[in-house]
């Protein structure tokens, strides 16, 4: 089968190479693949990078972690009625060298969540890391219903999920955006306010939509940048749930401010998530995507044999949506 593979981290010119590589043998417990589309995450191009020296120490990796397309042969214990099935395919390059730029994978059955009719397999690509850590954000520390609810970065791949999430469940969602597309983006799919986060008066602009009324939850995807505005417009007791600090990644805490505010900080890796947490939120998703209560934001789908273009945006920091290779 063809796959992408890296022998060794570096830039992705550098590293990244389509090669013919043995197809897997199901095992017991185990699904067989045929991927159709994987996706790019930012985590993705993080550990091409280099940002786990220790994942190379077994041999060469096939990267990305989410993916779609229909199971071929199922292992031992696995029900033989879900071979034809189509499925996405989450986790794949978590804890094990092979990922989703390739013809084929084998994973754990659990690890291939049912795909719906409805959605097709570019979508089911998307699934994975942002929706369902988006899933956690929102819901792991209880509803939301009637809460206020801030999540920063609205247009991003978490945060365009997290919108539709707590607005399906009845919140009333702020969201955060530095120019006019992605603020129309964070409207389109609910929220009912959205504010500039580069603006100096950040903060006071949250109040201001929110009916000077403080916020109940925070999602936000650049924690350490944003920690002294969210911390004059959060409520005593409420909870900041956030996924990537990329900006300031390590950072001094204003302890005595927080405890004084009671604060819940909530720190989210979606490969660390409780297997219920999980569940639910897979739960959650087949359920929308039946009933079409998803909105998807594709950036772009270009062949397996363009990853290196793929990882290249990825790594910008300037594109929205997911970036898609067709298989």
């Amino acid at each position: 089968m063809k796959a992408m593979i890296f022998e060794q981290f570096g830039a992705a010119k550098d590293v990244l190479n389509l090669k013919e590589v043995k197809r897997p043998v199901v095992q017991q417990g185990e699904v067989l693949v045929r991927l159709h589309t994987s996706a790019v995450n930012p985590s993705d191009v993080k550990k091409r990078a280099g940002l786990f020296p220790e994942l190379l120490s077994d041999g060469d990796i096939i990267p990305n972690s989410d993916g779609a397309g229909v199971i071929q042969a199922v292992g031992d214990g696995v029900p033989k009625a879900r071979v034809g099935e189509r499925v996405w395919v989450y986790q794949a390059q978590y804890g094990r060298r092979f990922g989703t730029s390739a013809e084929f994978i084998r994973i754990e059955s659990r690890r291939a969540a049912h795909l719906p009719d409805e959605a097709s397999f570019e979508v089911g690509a998307c699934l994975g890391i942002p929706a369902m850590t988006a899933h956690r954000c929102v819901f792991a520390d209880g509803p939301v219903s009637h809460k206020r609810v801030l999540i920063t970065g609205g247009a991003g791949r978490v945060g365009y999920y997290a919108i539709q999430w707590a607005k399906m469940a009845g919140a009333f969602v702020i969201a955060t955006a530095s120019n006019q597309r992605d603020r129309e983006s964070c409207l389109e799919v609910g929220a009912d306010a959205v504010v500039n986060h580069r603006d100096a008066d950040f903060a006071e602009q949250i109040l201001q939509v929110s009916g000077n009324n403080q916020l109940d939850r925070v999602i936000d995807v650049q924690f350490g940048a944003n920690l002294d505005n969210v911390l004059k417009v959060v409520k005593t007791g409420a909870v900041i749930a956030t996924y990537s600090s990329t900006q300031v990644p390590e950072l001094r805490l204003p302890f005595y401010k927080m405890m004084y505010l009671d604060l819940t900080l909530r720190c989210i890796m979606v490969y660390a998530m409780p297997e219920s947490a999980k569940n639910r939120a897979i739960n959650d998703i087949e359920s929308a995507l039946k009933n079409n209560k998803l909105s998807h934001r594709i950036a772009e789908i270009m062949p397996l044999k363009e990853a290196v273009k793929a990882h290249k945006m990825v790594e910008s920091g300037t594109v929205r949506g997911c970036i898609l290779l067709s298989i």
